[in-house]
């Protein structure tokens, strides 16, 4: 079981590479106004939901004690991440503050998952 929640452990963090990667090779777009959300980074969005909800079920089918507060804010921000890079992931430019937004959820995200214990 243990290695199956180490695989899943580390396709959690190829999405949040995709989803942040995403962000930080559009930032200098971001600066000029013609940023976008990429599809890598709704993939890796798309990559961390599934990951880490099937995390949460191995974690607690092996009877593993789960911060159901911290998966709780987590999710929200995923999902509001995903929500935004979702609904405008056809257009060609991307409002500055709302992709600002995606990048600022994403690495609060990293750092409840790094700093929250």
């Amino acid at each position: 079981m243990d290695v199956l929640i180490h695989l899943f452990v580390g396709l959690h963090i190829i999405g949040i590479a995709a989803l942040l990667g995403g962000f930080l090779t559009q930032m200098k777009a971001m600066g000029q106004g013609t940023a976008r959300f990429v599809p890598a980074m709704l993939h890796g969005a798309l990559t961390m939901l599934v990951t880490g909800v099937v995390l949460v079920g191995l974690n607690e089918a092996q009877g593993d004690h789960v911060d159901t507060v911290k998966i709780g804010v987590k999710l929200a921000l995923l999902i509001v991440i995903l929500g935004l890079v979702y609904v405008k992931r056809d257009e060609e430019k991307v409002d500055k503050s709302m992709f600002g937004v995606v990048g600022l959820l994403t690495m609060t995200n990293i750092f409840i998952a790094v700093l929250w214990t």
